[in-house]
């Protein structure tokens, strides 16, 4: 019986450390803040690339997480989940909020998040805020910063100006 020879010592090295490093990706990635947040439709779109170069490396106290899909971010280990690259929602009558003249509408409040998506821009960005978060309104003022220079196309709040 023949041993192994050089090459094919080598090739079975090869695909052995090719394994190793294949289940480490995949245990990163199961062990992810964003294992199972999927990309927005339009995530490749250019506002999304432009305020992702501007993601704050800490919001509301947290240290942003490493993600590697585009239109994601993540801050405190999921506590604050951004997506970029929703369709914009449709005129709707769901409760919004104005922070510096972003129009956020609360889209709901489930399994200790309240989620949020911007309204008027095109493409839209939602924001998932773990009830964790002390500060959900700071968090809020540093993401309409953020998002502000995706350009507004309507707004959901009626104007009190008589």
């Amino acid at each position: 019986m023949r041993g192994w020879s050089r090459r094919g010592r080598a090739a079975a090295g090869v695909a052995a450390a090719g394994v190793v490093v294949g289940a480490g990706l995949v245990a990163y990635e199961l062990s992810s803040p964003v294992f199972g947040l999927a990309q927005g439709p339009l995530a490749k779109d250019p506002a999304c690339a432009r305020i992702a170069d501007r993601y704050p490396d800490r919001l509301g106290g947290a240290a942003r997480d490493p993600v590697t899909f585009e239109g994601l971010a993540v801050w405190g280990h999921g506590a604050v989940e951004l997506r970029c690259g929703l369709t914009p929602p449709a005129p709707t009558t769901d409760a919004c909020v104005s922070v510096d003249g972003v129009d956020w509408v609360w889209r709901e409040r489930a399994g200790g998040r309240r989620y949020l998506v911007t309204y008027g821009r095109n493409p839209a960005v939602e924001v998932s805020i773990a009830d964790s978060v002390t500060r959900p309104d700071a968090v809020l003022l540093d993401l309409s910063h953020l998002v502000a220079p995706i350009r507004a196309g309507a707004k959901c709040l009626a104007s009190d100006a008589g």
